[in-house]
């Protein structure tokens, strides 16, 4: 069977009502940009906009996609760490009702954030009711949202269902599939129509069971939970381990499968040639590591060899400098 129709989707469905919800609606998409520029083509009609946060993937990394698909307006909002704090959100609720300027209608999250933070329940709760109580929907980018569950110490539905949150954006690529994701709603009445803006997008897999194999052997047993687990475990040897290096300036608190540090400018390609990575800021020389579910600490020990050999170097050009 295809579009769906197939017992392995049927399946994956199943597992994600019990993991969210039962009123949860499921659908497949191939990737992560679709996955968020649908969402909000779902919720959001020409004249709305989306507030976001100005480090969010949403805003610098889908290469306008949400714009181009949903038709709708981002307005980033200043972060910290990642996160839209309350207030900021208060901040920028201004021009309501102004037939001059796009009407915000969604507010959409990363959890964790693009810089590897996570918003905690009482940040979540406090953030979301105030969207709520102006007429704002809510969407949660959640590609690594297995990390959060897991730093946070809580099931998927008590970061999201529970909390009032209307859609989410669930990752599967970042999790160690080899493709797909997943669009859910969590709230009865918001996927009307949603199957044709999929199939309108070129986003209907034929072969669903593809994609929701993987989903359901994913959410079985919380096989989810036990691979999130260890890439944040990666990531914590990976940070210990930078602890005794000056050199390397962690500079956002770790909290999901992501480090982010600083580190001397010529440190970059010998780096690199150890292992891929971005240089997230390149006036800073901020870089982004990122551990995964195939991550093994003999990765994280080699890395870090590399820094010791480097972290050497650099104090012999010290040293006869200073002698010179």
């Amino acid at each position: 069977p295809s579009y769906g129709t197939d017992p392995w989707s049927q399946q994956a469905k199943v597992a994600f009502q019990k993991e969210f919800g039962p009123h949860t609606e499921v659908f497949f998409v191939f990737n992560g940009t679709a996955a968020n520029a649908l969402s909000l083509r779902a919720l959001l009609s020409p004249h709305h906009a989306a507030l976001c946060a100005d480090v969010s993937h949403l805003w610098n990394d889908e290469c306008g996609a949400p714009e181009y698909l949903a038709g709708c307006k981002l307005i980033p909002l200043a972060s910290e760490n990642g996160k839209i704090s309350l207030s900021t959100l208060k901040e920028n609720w201004t021009r309501r009702g102004d037939q001059h300027s796009s009407q915000a209608r969604v507010l959409s999250l990363t959890q964790p954030t693009e810089l590897g933070t996570c918003y905690s329940l009482q940040e979540l709760t406090d953030l979301i009711s105030w969207a709520h109580a102006h007429n704002l929907l809510v969407h949660i980018d959640g590609s690594r949202l297995a990390n959060a569950c897991v730093f946070l110490n809580c099931e998927f539905d008590e970061l999201t269902t529970k909390l009032g949150v209307d859609m989410v954006s669930f990752g599967g690529t970042k999790n160690g599939f080899l493709f797909g994701e997943a669009i859910l709603f969590l709230k009865p009445g918001l996927s009307e129509d949603f199957q044709y803006i999929r199939k309108q997008c070129g986003q209907l897999p034929s072969k669903s069971r593809y994609i929701a194999a993987q989903f359901a052997a994913y959410l079985a047993n919380q096989t989810w939970k036990e691979i999130a687990r260890h890439s944040c475990e990666m990531a914590a040897r990976l940070e210990q381990g930078l602890k005794q290096y000056p050199l390397c300036q962690i500079s956002q608190p770790r909290q999901s499968n992501a480090v982010f540090v600083k580190i001397p400018k010529a440190w970059v390609k010998p780096l690199k040639e150890a292992s891929f990575f971005y240089v997230w800021n390149e006036k800073t020389f901020e870089c982004r590591w990122m551990t995964s579910w195939d991550t093994e600490a003999q990765d994280i020990d080699s890395f870090l060899q590399v820094i010791q050999e480097l972290t050497s170097s650099a104090a012999i050009s010290s040293d006869k400098g200073v002698s010179q």
